[in-house]
């Protein structure tokens, strides 16, 4: 699955990087995370008459990357929401069931060590890449069941900001879109998902190790 091998090929450019010997002044950082799901929406069945928004619901994951001794890096992003879907209002009034929406992406960072890679500092950043966007959905009594795997992307920045050599906070806010649309078969009431897209807006702990 082209998605798959996406994901794979960034977590090994960013571990063949990191074990490089002549990347020694280069640092990795953890962030554990948690957030809020702003803006977004979706459709679902091609149906106009459906209004389906993003529930204001929280995020939860965590970012691992690496940082070079200049302004280019690599990070795979991990988030879960549970719950994230509103029920429909439309003229149906139809309602879904449990949701949740897991988000693996691997993605390019640009940011500038102000204040250096030792000690405190600040380190804003912009970031964007490709990768998964998995939304399952309980369609209730009206409808199958939704589980899709499919191609996203995202794009954002914040502000890394370090206390210490190790210890720091981050804010960030991202911008994450589905690439692909989803068609039930003909004359099949059932879910499809398309034109998916929401904003994440989270702050985390960062670990530093490595420089």
């Amino acid at each position: 699955m082209a998605v798959r091998k996406l994901l794979l090929v960034s977590i090994l450019a960013v571990v063949a990087l990191a074990a490089a010997p002549s990347r020694a002044s280069a640092d990795w950082y953890l962030t554990p995370f948690i957030g809020g799901n702003l803006g977004g929406n979706a459709n679902f069945g091609g149906n106009n008459s459906f209004d389906d928004e993003v529930e204001r619901r929280v995020d939860v994951g965590a970012s691992l990357g690496w940082m070079g001794n200049g302004i280019a890096g690599f990070e795979v992003d991990y988030g879960w929401s549970p719950n994230f879907f509103q029920n429909t209002t439309g003229s149906g009034n139809f309602a879904f069931g449990d949701s949740n929406v897991t988000t693996l992406m691997g993605n390019v960072v640009l940011g500038i060590p102000i204040g250096g890679q030792h000690g405190g500092g600040l380190r804003p950043y912009v970031v964007g890449g490709a990768g998964l966007l998995r939304s399952n959905i309980s369609g209730g009594t009206f409808f199958n069941d939704l589980h899709t795997s499919d191609f996203g992307v995202n794009v954002g920045g914040g502000v890394q900001g370090y206390f210490s050599d190790h210890v720091g906070l981050r804010g960030d806010l991202r911008y994450f879109r589905l690439l692909q649309d989803n068609a039930p078969a003909n004359n099949d009431l059932d879910l499809a998902l398309s034109d998916f897209n929401f904003w994440r807006a989270s702050i985390g702990v960062t670990f530093r190790f490595g420089n």
